[in-house]
């Protein structure tokens, strides 16, 4: 069984949503859906159809939130340290070309959020600094072409 990594953080909001779909958005789509069936002719009732398209996503998400949470490996980034990117790491950077920099902590595939400056660890540009430590420079093959981004530094927090 393939473990699947996530920061404790990551963890936590999984476990959440998890439990928010269980006890509160499955209810109220059941809910949904026999309140629409009183309605009568169900072949045109766009209020089941609807409720039952809602059911079957929130379904399929339960289904995969279990089966992440099933086969996670829980790292706490706060009790690592060092100047290597590993999983967790919080890691400025430079791109050598526009001097942009960015910020970026490295998370698991179903915790990433580019506004919030979470990749994911599968992402080009995470899979190009794991390993890397301050100072290094990295090349990062985008679709864009090779963009070049200086370390400066790695945190984990």
């Amino acid at each position: 069984m393939e473990k699947i990594p996530m920061t404790k953080k990551g963890h936590i909001v999984l476990q959440a949503e998890l439990k928010d779909l269980k006890s509160v958005q499955r209810p109220a789509v059941i809910e949904a859906i026999a309140t629409a069936r009183e309605h009568g002719d169900l072949s045109e009732n766009a209020e089941y159809h609807a409720a039952r398209e809602q059911q079957s996503f929130i379904e399929g998400r339960i289904k995969d939130l279990d089966a992440a949470l099933s086969k996670a490996q829980v790292i706490d980034p706060t009790t690592m340290d060092g100047d290597t990117v590993k999983f967790g790491a919080t890691v400025e950077i430079v791109d050598e070309e526009t001097d942009e920099e960015y910020r970026y902590q490295i998370v698991g595939d179903y915790e990433a959020d580019t506004e919030a400056g979470k990749i994911s660890i599968s992402a080009p540009i995470a899979r190009a600094l794991i390993g890397k430590s301050q100072g290094d420079s990295v090349a990062v093959k985008t679709p864009k072409g090779v963009s070049n981004y200086e370390i400066l530094s790695v945190q984990y927090k």
